[in-house]
């Protein structure tokens, strides 16, 4: 399972990246305002910044909202570099959009998803990657695992060959469960990647090893 980081601040996708572990980046129009990124200009330069960090997959969202607009916005955002995956949402003029960028040979995110039947609508059109958003369908008092994993064996019966990416991850056990249930990706904040790393007995099994090890040099 590939790991992404959610988030516009560089410092974090550093972080991430020093861990060895970073496998892309995903971000979005919210993240980038929450990082003080605002005008097409900066929103660009910072994609192309992220780019030159991280050696992987990095999804740029599109704002617009109609097909035309898809097109041309999303086609600017493939131009800035290699590794840009064009973020879309699952709307019907985004799946329509997703069907023009995959016969073009631009890579896709479909994202907020939060059901089966749009995640088959996303494969058909040749989504990359599918974004269910899990920890909004959790919200909404469902399981969005439960949903991973739906979208999981459907994908293997038809034999489809988007990644499911899951997305809106709250904690570490979010990551655990999306692994269990046959995501390919999960993007999260750093802090619940970092999260991953913690277990009270290693904690304490750490500290019996360093007070032996003090103990048998005094």
């Amino acid at each position: 399972m590939k790991f992404f980081v959610d988030t516009a601040n560089l410092d974090q996708i550093k972080e991430a990246q020093d861990l060895g572990i970073l496998d892309g980046v995903t971000t979005n129009p919210s993240l980038m305002a929450k990082e003080g990124i605002t005008g097409e200009a900066n929103v660009r330069n910072h994609y192309k910044a992220i780019c030159e960090i991280v050696d992987g997959d990095i999804s740029a969202e599109v704002i617009a909202t109609d097909f035309d607009e898809m097109i041309k916005e999303g086609k600017a955002l493939a131009d800035l570099h290699e590794n840009i995956v064009v973020k879309v949402p699952m709307t019907k003029d985004g799946v329509k959009a997703i069907r023009w960028f995959t016969d073009h040979d631009i890579r896709t995110n479909c994202t907020l998803v939060f059901s089966a039947g749009q995640a088959i609508l996303a494969a058909k059109a040749g989504a990359t990657y599918l974004s269910p958003f899990i920890g909004r369908v959790d919200d909404m008092n469902w399981d969005g695992v439960d949903l991973i994993a739906q979208i999981a064996d459907i994908y293997t019966i038809q034999g489809f060959q988007t990644e499911i990416l899951a997305a809106s991850i709250r904690n570490p056990l979010h990551i655990v469960r999306a692994a269990e249930a046959g995501a390919d990706v999960v993007t999260c904040p750093l802090s619940s990647i970092l999260g991953l790393l913690k277990h009270p007995l290693t904690d304490i099994g750490l500290a019996k090893f360093l007070a032996d090890h003090k103990k048998a040099n005094s």
